[in-house]
């Protein structure tokens, strides 16, 4: 069983990556994508920038910096009844507590995970996503394929994912838009309890936190 939760209006920042309705992960570049690249090319051979160090900064911010930020918040969820009670309530304001804010992340909602639910996030219309705390989104996040077959099919895109769930959890998708970011807080694996803050955020993912992937 699924449902798509889209309560709120899909009006988008007109810097978000538009995509038409037959992109895919690996089609061709959209208008800004080429701007963007002819303009690094300039840039390069002006010698005003190191393509090198680009590359690294992103997946940095990618990978490291932005998901970490994200399980950390999930780490204290899980060890701090408190704070997973303020997280689950205002999670705006839980995170900021932590120092996690910014443009892209400042209204958010944390969606807990539980035998009974399991949370998907989505952008249906182009890629809005909490970009202080899981960092830049994945490809993938913002392709036709994933926009699409998320709302129809969301079992499938688990699967697809690797995650195979009972058919008696059900899986609710959530539209993330300009207004409102999601944030999945994913459910503890059990044998963890002697763990600290520390190892526990060591556990999180980025995908475990849109409901990609499990802990």
């Amino acid at each position: 069983m699924s449902s798509l939760s889209h309560d709120h209006d899909h009006d988008h920042d007109d810097d978000h990556d538009h995509a038409h309705p037959h992109d895919h992960v690996h089609s061709s570049l959209s208008d800004m994508e080429v701007r963007v690249r002819a303009l690094e090319t300039l840039l390069t051979q002006k010698g005003y920038i190191d393509p090198a160090a680009i590359d690294r900064i992103i997946e940095t911010y990618e990978t490291e910096v932005g998901p970490h930020n994200g399980a950390q918040v999930v780490a204290k969820a899980w060890a701090e009844p408190e704070f997973k009670a303020w997280l689950l309530k205002d999670a705006t304001a839980a995170i900021a507590s932590l120092g996690f804010t910014g443009r892209q992340g400042e209204h958010m909602v944390a969606l807990e995970n539980t035998s009974d639910q399991h949370n998907m996030v989505v952008c249906t219309l182009c890629s809005c996503y909490p970009w202080p705390i899981l960092g830049l989104p994945p490809v993938w996040y913002k392709s036709a394929a994933y926009r699409s077959r998320t709302v129809l099919e969301p079992r499938k895109v688990l699967a697809d994912f690797g995650v195979t769930l009972p058919e008696s959890t059900r899986i609710r998708v959530w539209d993330s838009t300009a207004e409102l970011r999601y944030l999945v807080l994913p459910k503890r694996p059990d044998g963890t309890e002697h763990l600290s803050q520390a190892e526990l955020a060591s556990l999180v993912t980025r995908d475990a936190m849109i409901g990609t992937a499990l802990v």
